[in-house]
């Protein structure tokens, strides 16, 4: 069944995600309920024994590790109640499988902090009623299944009825469509099928109002921009007790999870106090960090281009073929860079980044995040720079990910070194020169940060103590200190900034711009021919971030 539902919502994951209202990594719908349910199967393969309660268990816990998105997460929430309510159990009745999915539907509801009436919770809540009654009549798994679906369905056709804005574009809710794609899934394991196509196509935008514009809202403004989501491990880990901390904190708050694992999902404007607050319960993992608004204007920018595209279609006769062709469209080269501050962001840019996905230290971008970059320009070739160490082995898979791109991963570990890369960047050179030169470029720059310790520790010689102001040069330790500007001045000193022409400053978003200037007039006072740049980061976790060249 659960195979055969993950299968479904692959086939038809982008029909789930053109539903959207809002694309925004949320928004995402189709492709984040796709990744929690293969995360989901792939655990259920693993198990070693065939009784119901086994690979229920595995699948409750795949689909909490591999939960993307609000729908992910919900979707985790769905299947960790049906695991809940069949433990013990070697096999199912169709009674027990009704009540499996009441018992997903509570935890869903629980785990949301503002349930909202037209979405997957809805769905979801009428298919368990659906299979409650038939299961109360007699009915066998699989009529209990199919019952549950019928009434899933027409639950579906009334969201938009209980949500404007889906009745404004014109779609039904695209969570609960995904829903009930896995549920049509499940149906046609138990009928014995093998599965080609989904029990009955997603409703299409626009089929509900056909007076609805079809397309989605561009929104110029957030109140909470940055979609966070990541992993806690640990020890006696309290899920009630940090979504009660992180209320009210931002919106769309999702804490689930179990004494070991938690699963946190939350929209805020610092995703690096949330990381921050989360990191004294253990250890922090599968961390993404995805600012909305730039993939609403990314979108909006796509659309726009395949309106354009459709018009010359219309026109062909007025145009001639030549000028409408994809060599046409394309240009020779792009590039994508990871990034973890708006201000660093607005800087790659401006040195000729086409495509930015935020991440770095703590909050690494995933593989699909950076494909998905690569996928929205419109080139040839494609060069990708980390920006962190971490990254880089995301970044390689993404060539295995695309395949219709000439794509070079410049392997840089740090913000300076992408930019000595991009400096050494043409735009009009030649694809194999331009990744030789660009990386040729890393060796010519020194890196260094300062931020601070999260928690007691040895270091080589260096006694660390929680909150102790830290300085690192390429990502290694040098300096720990209680003064913010004396470990700077100490990591400068450790980069032998002295002996350049340049240095490079980005501070971050806690520390105010008349402090970066004191350490920017410090180094031009102790060298007056040094050519100095500051420029307003906006990282979270690093106070300073340094390029010495």
């Amino acid at each position: 069944m659960m195979r055969a539902g993950a299968k479904a919502l692959e086939l038809k994951k982008q029909e789930v995600d053109a539903l959207n209202v809002f694309p925004v990594p949320d928004g995402d719908t189709g492709t984040n309920m796709n990744l929690t349910i293969q995360s989901a199967v792939k655990d259920a393969e693993k198990t070693s024994g065939d009784s119901v309660a086994e690979v229920a268990a595995a699948i409750s816990m795949g689909s909490l590790m591999g939960a993307r998105g609000n729908s992910g997460v919900i979707l985790s929430q769905l299947l960790r109640g049906i695991a809940k309510s069949l433990e013990g159990l070697n096999t199912v009745s169709a009674q027990q499988i009704a009540q499996a999915l009441q018992l997903g539907v509570d935890t869903a509801y629980k785990a949301v902090m503002k349930p909202v009436e037209g979405t997957i919770l809805t769905i979801s809540r009428e298919i368990a009623k659906g299979a409650l009654a038939r299961a109360k009549q007699g009915g066998t798994p699989l009529e209990t299944l199919v019952e549950a679906y019928q009434k899933g369905q027409q639950a579906l056709l009334k969201t938009p009825e209980m949500l404007p804005i889906l009745k404004q574009a014109g779609v039904v809710d695209a969570g609960g469509q995904g829903f009930l794609i896995i549920i049509g899934g499940w149906v046609s394991a138990l009928e014995g099928h093998v599965l080609e196509e989904p029990l009955s196509p997603p409703v299409q935008r626009g089929e509900l109002n056909k007076e609805a514009q079809p397309g989605f809202l561009v929104v110029e403004n957030l109140e909470y921009p940055y979609c966070t989501e990541f992993l806690v491990k640990g020890k006696n880990l309290n899920a009630d007790q940090i979504r009660q901390d992180l209320n009210g904190k931002g919106d769309s708050l999702l804490v689930v999870g179990t004494d070991e694992v938690v699963k946190i999902h939350i929209h805020v404007k610092n995703p690096g106090k949330i990381l921050d607050y989360a990191i004294q319960f253990g250890s922090l993992h599968e961390v993404g960090i995805h600012n909305m608004l730039s993939q609403n204007e990314a979108m909006a920018h796509a659309l726009k281009n395949k309106e354009k595209e459709e018009q010359g279609v219309d026109s062909v006769m007025l145009t001639p073929p030549e000028q409408n062709t994809e060599a046409e469209m394309l240009k020779e080269h792009g590039v994508v860079a990871a990034a973890m501050g708006q201000g660093i962001a607005e800087v790659l840019k401006s040195l000729g980044v086409d495509e930015v996905v935020f991440g770095g230290q703590t909050m690494n971008p995933s593989t699909e995040d950076l494909a998905e970059a690569v996928r929205r320009i419109p080139a040839k070739n494609i060069y990708i720079l980390p920006n962190n160490g971490n990254i880089i082995m995301a970044a390689r898979q993404v060539k295995d990910v695309i395949t219709d791109k000439n794509i070079f991963i410049i392997p840089t570990k740090s913000i300076p070194q992408g930019i000595s890369a991009l400096v050494n960047y043409d735009p009009e050179g030649d694809p194999e020169e331009n990744a030789q030169n660009m990386e040729k470029g890393l060796t010519q720059i020194k890196s260094g940060e300062v931020t601070y310790a999260v928690r007691d520790s040895q270091f080589g010689d260096l006694d660390i103590k929680s909150g102790d102001i830290l300085g690192l040069v390429e990502n290694v330790i040098q300096i720990t200190g209680n003064e913010l500007l004396e470990v700077a001045q100490s990591t400068l000193e450790k980069m032998q900034w002295r002996d350049h022409d340049l240095v490079t400053i980005f501070y971050g978003e806690d520390i105010p711009e008349e402090e970066a200037q004191n350490l920017k007039d410090w180094l031009e006072k102790e060298v007056s021919s040094i050519e100095v740049e500051l420029y307003p980061g906006h990282q979270s976790l690093y106070y300073y971030i340094f390029g010495v060249e």
